[in-house]
């Protein structure tokens, strides 16, 4: 009996025993939950400032990207206008250029054309005169023969 007692009593310590055990388990895992709380939240903390950092240095290099390509379109804007007036100057030279040669040309011309009218009256005077020479011998010669 007294081994049986002594089962009896080592049974129950065993019992008492795993229930202790069993509210240390509770408590533990309570206090894993808490910890795992704190760190998800540290962690998310952390994760919103990190996202808040990479934003504003994204924002920035934006910023800087746009301002880059400001400057390189006004740069192209500048060569465009100072390739476009190199254009108006030599075609403007051109257009004088051509316009003295048309001038010249003409005034060639008008110069020209007054010298043939000029040999063209001399020729038509000269033909009048030969004409007017031979009418006269012509009527000299008839009243000649009239007579």
């Amino acid at each position: 009996m007294k081994a049986r007692l002594t089962m009896l009593v080592a049974a129950m310590f065993l019992g008492l025993a795993s229930f202790a055990y069993s509210q240390g388990v509770g408590s533990d895992v309570n206090k894993a939950a808490d910890k795992t709380a704190d760190a998800t939240k540290d962690a998310a903390k952390d994760t919103a400032h990190a996202t808040k950092k990479a934003a504003k240095k994204t924002a920035h290099a934006t910023d800087q990207a746009a301002d880059k390509t400001a400057d390189a379109t006004k740069d192209a804007a500048k060569d465009t206008a100072h390739g476009t007036k190199k254009v108006a100057k030599k075609t403007e030279h051109g257009v004088d250029k051509a316009a003295d040669k048309t001038a010249d040309a003409t005034k060639d011309a008008a110069k020209d054309t007054g010298d043939v009218a000029k040999k063209t009256g001399h020729g038509v005077k000269k033909g009048v005169k030969a004409v007017g020479h031979g009418v006269k011998e012509g009527a000299e010669k008839t009243g000649d023969a009239v007579k």
